[in-house]
């Protein structure tokens, strides 16, 4: 393809330089004929031998010098071009690398023109897709470990109800119905994130009361938190009261982070929803009293399976895809999450486009 290539730029300047040639060869015959006609008129010479002489030998140099011409124009050209097809040439190997499964090979990019910017478009593709094949096989994996700890626990208990080991009981029914409805719940979850993935393509746009959906989605959790002995406040900000969501998935966005807040605030702790309105949209900020989150576990709270707080099992702590659901949704409304923590107090927020 290069070769091919680099014969079809430099066949470019071929005509060019053989129509210069012909013009000027055309040129040269009418209007010396036109000259030398003023000339011998003038001198009284015949015009026919000297005219034919003159010819010969402008004829004579143009063709050399023509010949000099293409060949300094085809030598330039062919290393010019040679000289700006390689980034491409070895764009090429790399691409066929990335398409074999090497998502760390890189295009060395030397310049800033179009081939240099096209290299670094092509190294952060490069990137995005290292990034979603190691998130990938980091999900993998994670789901077998979720799925593991429940299964091998109702493998176990039912090896010994069939043995013999174990009676049968409510206690042991008890628990081999938790195990299944933590299975249950994490099949729930990663089926919610399937859909927040494709959340792009199905989104069904409305003007939203904020307030008022605040209030309905924390009612089912005010029992809950009456038992922690936490009041959750609200506060609304001027115009901060609607925004244009996707009500349905707005409801799913809230429901998590307050789900998150119940989970983690201590016994007698504050949960507050902050509704503010910035210059790119509306945020919703869901702060809440606790221990906080390290430093080095915030740029990664909203990645799937991942939990700050790792002491905690997973039937507390739950499978970490809450927050990884409520930042894909937000990127469908084109908003972005964020979240701080600092001595006392976790804030995560969400914002969308008013």
């Amino acid at each position: 393809m290069r070769n091919r290539l680099l014969w079809k730029l430099l066949g470019i300047h071929i005509p060019v330089i053989a129509l210069v040639i012909v013009m000027m060869w055309l040129a040269i015959d009418y209007l010396a004929a036109d000259y030398f006609m003023v000339l011998m008129d003038k001198y009284d010479i015949s015009p026919t031998e000297t005219q034919e002489m003159f010819l010969d030998a402008v004829h004579r140099y143009l063709i050399w010098a023509s010949l000099a011409a293409v060949a300094l124009a085809g030598v330039s050209s062919f290393l010019l071009t040679r000289k700006v097809l390689q980034p491409l040439s070895r764009m090429a190997d790399v691409t066929r690398e990335v398409a074999a499964g090497n998502y760390a090979a890189r295009v060395q990019v030397d310049s800033g023109d179009e081939i240099g910017q096209l290299g670094d478009a092509f190294n952060r593709m490069a990137n995005s897709l290292e990034r979603v094949e190691r998130l990938r096989k980091a999900m993998v994996a994670d789901v077998a470990h979720e799925l593991r700890t429940p299964l091998t626990n109702v493998r176990g208990y039912l090896e010994a109800l069939s043995d013999g080991v174990l009676p049968p009981s409510p206690e042991t029914f008890a628990i081999l119905q938790q195990e299944i409805l933590r299975l249950v719940r994490l099949a729930e979850d990663l089926l919610q994130l399937a859909k927040a993935d494709a959340a792009r393509a199905h989104l069904q746009r409305q003007a939203v009361a904020l307030p008022a959906l605040v209030d309905e989605v924390l009612e089912p959790y005010r029992l809950r938190f009456h038992d922690k002995g936490i009041a959750p406040q609200v506060r609304v900000a001027p115009g901060a009261e609607r925004v244009t969501a996707d009500r349905d998935k707005l409801v799913q966005m809230v429901g998590n982070l307050a789900e998150n807040a119940c989970q983690y605030t201590p016994d007698g702790g504050q949960v507050t929803v902050h509704l503010e309105r910035l210059p790119e949209g509306v945020r919703l900020t869901v702060a809440n009293s606790g221990n906080g989150i390290a430093t080095e576990d915030l740029p990664f709270v909203f990645e799937r399976f991942y939990r700050a707080d790792k002491s905690r099992s997973r039937e507390l702590g739950g499978a970490g895809i809450g927050l990884a659901i409520v930042k894909e949704l937000a990127e469908a409304h084109g908003g972005a999450v964020g979240a701080a923590s600092a001595t006392g107090e976790t804030r995560v927020w969400f914002t969308l486009p008013a």
